[in-house]
């Protein structure tokens, strides 16, 4: 049985929980007591009791099994297997695994069968002992909480308690992964900066890492700034497309256009942000990389298919909706009084909106500018097949860059050494873009600061 079907089952369980704790609490007020509060309160907290306890055994069998199984099938692998190396052993255990789903694999050892079998049946023996946990679990917690059921006990305040406690976890979540993020990307970037100097990666003029499973020390340049510039000279040409264009579009839709216009092109300019990215690079690629190319010869400009222009057009595009919506919305909840005031003193309607509705709604506004510029610093698949990969140093945004999320793919494709530079540089980009975005909210935020007014 899988952990899909045994959460349906809790679930099962719940409710008939559910109805036994209701119909418990109903059965106390008909004795002609008063409950404290109201029976569905009674009913979900006996639910809870029932189900809580057997998915947090099926959470801690998920998290914990697999690791508990592979320490008894390493245990009774043979002696010499001790002197593998730790990938050595990753992949043993692969192979070994691999025969425990039944699955085929090439020239399979004796000793290898043998695990199998027993990885096979310890799997098997661990998830009855799951199963039966889960039902004693649950069969304790139904009886125990419907014997609480009293007309005193404060079940309502029991259930706020068990809300709470899970709006803070769940608040937690984002802040917890973020940690987890960064503390991983940092781990793996001091791990690179013992191969290279941090002076040398982030002043470097030079990217020519040279592919290595050896981790040699000797090989290759990491100079970052030929990647910072291409990711800068593609976001700035992206943005100069989606700010101006997306702005306007808010204002036009907020101020000027007339509801049945508004109610048919919003939705049809928000579905820009549904395409996939991929299909903006291959329409980069095949369309806009032309176009731009055929115009340069007209004019007597030199215009690669693949280049900075090509892909930043391309992914202002994409980001208008991320600048226009949001900007929409923010100068539609400037209040009106503010509108009426402005007109009433002889202001004109575009007066109105540059003097009176833009400079209220302008923390708002920044917020989608900053949305817009962190969605086209991480941008991958457009930079991908739109801006070429040359990482080198120059100003022309009509020849070929490499971004830091372009060099990142690079880097992890392949069956490559994690304990190489090569490998490790792509933990230490990625930091270089986490500090980037950290800049821009920091910004952002001192300008929210000063130019924030409170409306009544």
């Amino acid at each position: 049985m899988n952990n899909l079907a045994l959460m349906a089952g809790v679930l099962v369980v719940m409710a008939l929980a559910y109805q036994l704790g209701l119909t418990r609490s109903k059965a106390v007020v008909g004795d002609g007591q008063r409950l404290h509060s109201r029976p569905g309160y009674y009913g979900l907290l006996v639910a809870l009791w029932c189900g809580l306890p057997a998915l947090l055994l099926l959470l801690l069998w998920g998290v914990f099994g697999s690791d508990i199984v592979q320490f008894l099938v390493v245990q009774q692998l043979p002696a010499e297997t001790a002197a593998f190396s730790d990938r050595e052993m990753v992949l043993q255990m692969r192979r070994i695994g691999a025969l425990a789903a039944g699955n085929n694999i090439n020239d399979p050892q004796q000793f290898e069968l043998a695990a199998a079998a027993q990885q096979a049946r310890l799997e098997t023996i661990g998830r009855l002992t799951v199963l039966a946990s889960m039902a004693v679990a649950a069969v304790l917690g139904l009886v125990v909480s419907r014997r609480q059921i009293t007309p005193h006990m404060r079940a309502r305040n029991h259930i706020e308690r068990v809300i709470m406690v899970a709006l803070a976890l769940s608040s937690g979540v984002a802040i917890l992964t973020t940690i987890g993020i960064v503390l991983s990307m940092i781990g793996e970037a001091v791990n690179f900066f013992r191969f290279i100097s941090p002076a040398d990666f982030f002043f470097g003029t030079t990217w020519n890492p040279r592919f290595s499973t050896s981790g040699d020390t000797g090989q290759g340049e990491f100079g970052l700034l030929p990647l910072l510039w291409g990711t800068l000279m593609v976001s700035s040409i992206a943005l100069l497309v989606a700010i101006p264009l997306g702005l306007m579009t808010a204002i036009y839709m907020a101020e000027y256009a007339p509801p049945s216009l508004r109610n048919v092109a919003k939705p049809v300019i928000e579905v820009l942000a549904g395409i996939p990215t991929i299909v903006y690079g291959f329409f980069a690629l095949i369309v806009i990389g032309p176009f731009l190319s055929g115009l340069g010869e007209v004019v007597g400009i030199s215009i690669r298919t693949t280049s900075a222009l090509t892909a930043g057009l391309v992914m202002g595009i994409m980001i208008i909706p991320f600048v226009s919506s949001l900007s929409d919305d923010i100068i539609t909840q400037v209040p009106k009084a503010l509108r009426d005031g402005a007109l009433g003193l002889g202001a004109t309607k575009s007066e109105t909106i540059r003097q009176v509705v833009l400079p209220a709604a302008l923390p708002g506004i920044v917020g989608a500018f900053l949305l817009a510029a962190s969605r086209a610093i991480g941008e991958t698949m457009i930079v991908v097949l739109a801006a070429g990969n040359n990482p080198v140093l120059h100003a022309n945004p009509f020849e070929a860059v490499s971004t830091i999320t372009v060099t990142i793919v690079n880097q992890l494709t392949g069956d490559m050494d994690f304990a190489s530079p090569q490998s490790l540089v792509a933990f230490a980009l990625g930091l270089t873009l986490f500090v980037i975005t950290l800049g821009l909210n920091v910004i952002a935020l001192l300008i929210v600061r000063r130019y924030r007014q409170q409306y009544e």
